[in-house]
């Protein structure tokens, strides 16, 4: 048996080498956010700036629905006043809402007490958000 003549593939630079370009700014709609350090998750943050006083809780609440009701369950959604957005979607979730509540215990009423009891929801799965606070070094 002959022996196959294999070349070495030469090794490729890491991709944080290859591309050197940061996005820049357009000017009217843009606005900046500030990435993490290397190796942090990239997030975004949504409520009040650090030290101000936070209002309300938001939640993301999942909603699936059975098949052919989700202009109803919509309908009714936007009947509660502490749902801020209703987007359908393709796929599972059906909707998903995003809600703000002024705490927990509110949270726990809309999504068990008033989402759950509209007809056609099959299934909720809730998120409640939070801000993430940078660690204090010594």
């Amino acid at each position: 048996m002959a022996k196959t003549n294999l070349k070495r593939i030469p090794s490729i630079a890491p991709l944080s080498k290859i591309i050197k370009t940061k996005p820049e700014l357009t000017g009217k709609n843009d606005f900046a956010i500030k990435q993490p350090t290397s190796g942090a998750i990239p997030y975004t943050i949504h409520g009040p700036a650090p030290g101000e006083q936070s209002m309300s809780d938001r939640a993301y609440v999942l909603i699936n629905v059975l098949p052919g009701q989700t202009s109803a369950v919509v309908k009714a959604l936007e009947e509660i006043k502490e749902i801020k957005t209703i987007d359908p979607c393709w796929g599972k979730p059906d909707i998903i809402a995003i809600a703000d509540i002024p705490d927990q215990d509110a949270l726990t009423q809309l999504v068990l007490s008033r989402i759950h009891r509209i007809e056609g929801v099959t299934q909720t799965d809730t998120h409640l958000v939070y801000r993430l606070k940078e660690a204090r070094t010594k």
